[in-house]
C-alpha cells in the first residue's frame, strides 16, 4: 500500500511539475523586432418601420516593435453605409481611411500588458448619391490592455480617449465640422485580437 501511495505521489507530483512547466513556457509577450496583425470588423443593420440602414467596417492594422516598449503601425480601413427611409430618401456613403499609430507598453515583455496609444487617421468619404466628397482628419489618444492567452495570441481592450476630428464637408467655400470628445463612456471599449508574428 505504501509503494502505491508513493507511486502516485510521484506521478502527481511530475504531471503538476510539467503542467506548470507548459503553463510558463505557453504564455506569450512583446520584444523589440516583434510584429503583430490587429484589426476591427464589424457588420450591422436597423430596421424601424420602412426606414433601413446597412453598413460594415473593415479595418486591419500592423504593428512592429523598434524596441522593448515602443511599437509602431498602421492601418487601412473601409467603411460601406446605406439607409433608406419611408419616403425613399436614400443615403449611400463609403469610405476610405489610412492611418498610423504608436504605442508605448509599460510591461512588454509580461503575458499581461498596459500601453498607451495616440494615432492620427486620415479619411476620405464619397456621397455616391450626391456625387461629392470629403476629407476627414482625425487625432486620438488613448489607453488599452492586452493579455497573451498563447504565445502568438493576444486578447485586446482599448478605450478611446481624447479624440479630435476635422470634416472639410467637400471644400470649395464650405464650413468645416470639428468635433472634440472624450471617451468618459465605458461602452467606448472595444474588444479586439491580435496575432503576433
Amino acid at each position: 500500500m505504501k509503494k502505491v501511495l508513493l507511486s502516485a505521489v510521484a506521478i502527481l507530483t511530475f504531471s503538476f511539475a510539467n503542467a506548470q512547466e507548459e503553463a510558463t513556457t505557453s504564455t506569450g509577450s512583446f520584444a523589440k523586432g516583434d510584429m503583430f496583425l490587429s484589426g476591427a470588423f464589424s457588420v450591422g443593420s436597423e430596421t424601424t418601420g420602412d426606414d433601413k440602414s446597412t453598413g460594415f467596417t473593415i479595418e486591419p492594422k500592423f504593428g512592429f516593435f523598434v524596441s522593448d516598449n515602443i511599437a509602431i503601425g498602421g492601418k487601412l480601413g473601409y467603411t460601406s453605409y446605406k439607409a433608406e427611409d419611408f419616403f425613399g430618401d436614400t443615403d449611400d456613403m463609403a469610405g476610405f481611411t489610412v492611418g498610423a499609430f504608436g504605442r508605448y507598453y509599460m510591461t512588454p515583455a509580461s503575458q499581461f500588458s498596459l500601453f498607451g496609444q495616440f494615432g492620427v487617421d486620415y479619411t476620405s468619404w464619397d456621397d455616391k448619391l450626391a456625387d461629392a466628397q470629403s476629407n476627414e482628419i482625425g487625432v486620438n489618444l488613448g489607453l488599452g490592455l492586452s493579455y497573451f492567452v498563447s504565445p502568438k495570441f493576444a486578447i485586446e481592450a482599448s478605450w478611446a480617449g481624447l479624440g479630435y476630428t476635422t470634416n472639410d464637408n467637400g471644400g470649395s467655400g464650405a464650413d468645416s465640422t470639428d468635433s472634440f470628445g472624450l471617451g468618459a463612456n465605458l461602452n467606448a471599449i472595444s474588444f479586439g485580437l491580435i496575432y503576433k508574428l
